[in-house]
């Protein structure tokens, strides 16, 4: 094994360390008369090891930007045109701020100090300046209050013991141990007096004595619940089914005194997500997943009258699922941010007339963007809206649209735009019907008619109901595979989402069969159209369910992928115990078609499980594993390590016991970059 390896750097290469010390733009964030937007950033140090935060607030129009550093972080928000919010916390204190702004030119006064928060885990925040108030997410004891959280959290660190009992599943969930505490939403007034702003004293848990939490763990933020002038909605676990076999969510309705709580969903759907208010505030809308317990099932948008207490839904045949949505501000339109051909597109929707009753109709939707990835996509006076972009090339980028008036115009008169056909390789796979998409990234420097020079690597993506697309990343980010001197190949096999919903779920029961075929198939196409690749320098790596398709192909060297290297980050090594084992049951009770001990489930599971295939294992595998990944326990690549050792296979395992599913300190990156890359040059080396 060399000794002296070190990873590819230069003007021309985008190195693991240059990746991870560009800056990282949010998305923006304008304010309510569309003249001035505020953007995230966040920029890594490997000098001083710390992430450096920052606010830039941007003119939107001519593009002038003022940064406004943010030694301490926190979060930001606007209260009126010219007026920050900073929220931060500060010597164990989470206070409030306002930091003015000014135009001309653009610059910022010094912040001032608002009032302080009785927590120290608020987050998630909107403000409604109609209502002039507050609303954030907390951590708060069953008692409900925000008042008593300090004195049951020094109560409960000094216990005496670090005991956690439970009686019921879903005992941890992501990276954390369920404790006491869950998140709710919060109010509190918040108004401006003369040139003072003023925090009220009185919080109110909207959600107290209802059993219900908000927003739905891990992930949920501001995307889980939206404020008008006199209510909130927000979408919560079903309280009454166990929450590690079931995926429901219900939508709810609750003024912002905690009165009035009433459910608007049907409550035998499955999943929802991003709850609006229309801004003339006579309707809401949300996603919706008819399959409870299926949470890649296809997403609809479903619209609720509010005055005439009538949900209909308005996607019903069309078959891509909405990330988010936001209605226009005339509240004819709604802007679905929509996964469509491993890109993350805007389509816009015409908000048909209320029916006499809660039906299904579909709205024919008319794509606006047809490239990269959009986020963050937000509408804001003159037809006009801002959205970030990025795109397998490219961190998130701020843009401004517009001529939206001129395309609400068109769409209401029944008139629809052309939408920009793509350009990345396709070939036939096993679906029926349509062929299969994947992306090649091809190192600085490549050039067609030069054979055998080039190594090549497959990055496999996870899920399996997912899908590599146009989109930048911090990790597994195939531009830097390219730059140390790889042809990249990323396909997008059955299971992949953004192909239609028939396409997503013929991975069901079938994990190990037409996924792999999948690779395959595209694999042998690059490797034919192009002769460049070098097929005696070949490897791949995969992550979490690509990390199971490493494992498979480990196990199945018949199928005749060739590869010299294997990478495993996060694997699945028995299908069985992990069905068992993960904090999230459902996700397999669905991808396997039952519970565990189901007759046809334990077949279909010993048919396509990798740790029944150890006999055949032969070739060098890299295995990396968080301590704390309770989506797929460690002991998953402790087993793989162990299989791989007492095979004899030149084998290497490395653990991060601080990290999760995901790698996401900086310098732990840079370390899996460079074992990752290190282990593939001991194998096919570049030299």
């Amino acid at each position: 094994m060399a000794t002296d390896f070190t990873l590819s750097e230069g003007a021309n290469a985008l190195s693991p360390q240059d990746m991870l010390t560009l800056p990282q733009p949010g998305v923006p964030l304008p304010n309510d008369i569309g003249d001035l937007a505020i953007v995230p950033i966040s920029t890594h140090s490997f000098q001083d090891r710390k992430t450096h935060k920052s606010l830039s607030v941007i003119a939107l129009g001519d593009g002038h930007t003022y940064d406004i550093p943010l030694p301490d972080g926190g979060d930001a928000f606007w209260l009126d045109s010219r007026t920050i919010a900073h929220v931060v916390i500060k010597k164990d204190t989470q206070s409030l701020y306002t930091i003015p702004i000014s135009t001309s030119p653009l610059s910022s006064d010094p912040s001032s100090h608002v009032g302080s928060f009785p927590i120290t885990t608020a987050s998630a925040f909107r403000y409604s300046p109609s209502a002039r108030r507050l609303v954030f997410s907390a951590y708060v004891y069953p008692d409900g209050l925000v008042e008593t959280v300090k004195e049951q959290d020094t109560a409960y660190e000094n216990r005496g013991n670090s005991g956690l009992v439970y009686d019921e599943m879903f005992e941890r969930h992501w990276d954390t141990w369920v404790g006491p505490k869950s998140k709710a939403l919060i109010g509190v007034s918040l108004t401006k007096v003369g040139a003072k702003w003023v925090l009220g004293e009185t919080y109110v848990n909207v959600l107290k004595g209802t059993g219900l939490s908000s927003p739905v763990e891990p992930f949920g933020e501001t995307n889980d619940y939206d404020i008008s002038k006199t209510h909130v909605i927000f979408t919560a676990m079903d309280p009454q089914l166990p929450r590690a076999v079931h995926t429901r969510q219900n939508i709810y309705l609750v003024a912002h005194d905690g009165k009035d709580l009433r459910q608007l969903t049907s409550g035998i759907q499955g999943a929802t997500h991003s709850p609006v208010f229309s801004p003339s505030g006579d309707k809401a809308a949300w996603l919706e997943l008819a399959l409870d317990g299926h949470e890649s099932d296809r997403a609809k948008v479903v619209i609720y009258d509010l005055k005439e207490n009538v949900r209909f839904t308005i996607t019903e045949d069309w078959d891509r699922s909405p990330d988010s949505i936001i209605f226009s501000p005339s509240s004819a339109l709604i802007y679905a941010t929509t996964s469509d051909h491993a890109r993350i597109k805007v389509f816009v929707l015409a908000v048909p007339p209320t029916p006499p009753s809660n039906t299904t109709q579909t709205t024919q939707p008319t794509a606006l963007t047809s490239s990269g990835s959009i986020s963050g996509f937000t509408p804001i006076p003159g037809g006009r809206a801002t959205f970030a972009l990025s795109s397998l090339t490219s961190p998130n980028e701020v843009y401004e649209l517009s001529g939206l008036d001129a395309a609400e115009r068109d769409l209401l008169a029944g008139r629809k735009a052309d939408v920009k056909a793509t350009t990345d390789f396709w070939f036939k796979g096993t679906a029926e019907g349509q062929d299969t998409h994947g992306y090649l990234i091809t190192p600085p420097g490549f050039e067609r008619g030069v054979n055998g020079k080039w190594p090549a690597v497959m990055l496999i993506h996870g899920g399996p109901e997912w899908a590599c697309f146009d989109q930048w990343w911090t990790w597994w980010n195939p531009n830097v595979f390219a730059s140390q001197g790889y042809v990249v190949v990323a396909i997008n096999p059955t299971g992949s989402t953004s192909f239609g919903q028939k396409f997503t779920d013929g991975v069901n029961k079938n994990w190990g069969g037409r996924p792999i075929q999948d690779l395959l198939m595209g694999w042998k196409y690059i490797l034919q159209e192009y002769p460049e690749i070098d097929q005696s320098r070949t490897v791949a790596a995969g992550a979490s369910y690509g990390g199971y398709a490493i494992n498979w192909i480990q196990g199945n060297p018949e199928l005749g992928f060739g590869f010299k290297a294997l990478v495993c980050h996060n694997g699945m090594f028995d299908t069985t115990y992990d069905s068992y084992a993960t904090d999230e049951p459902f996700c397999f009770n669905h991808g396997w078609g039952g519970r565990p001990w189901d007759p046809a489930v334990l077949e279909a599971s010993r048919k396509y499980n990798p740790a029944y295939t150890v006999a055949k294992w032969s070739t060098p595998q890299l295995t990396i594993h968080s301590s704390k990944d309770y989506r797929l326990p460690e002991s998953d690549g402790i087993a793989v390590f162990h299989a791989l050792q007492q095979r004899g296979v030149p084998s290497r395992l490395l653990i991060f016991p601080d990290e999760t599913h995901l790698v996401l300190d900086a310098g732990n990156s840079l370390k899996w970059h460079y074992e990752v890359f290190r282990w593939f040059d001991q194998f096919i080396g570049l030299s």
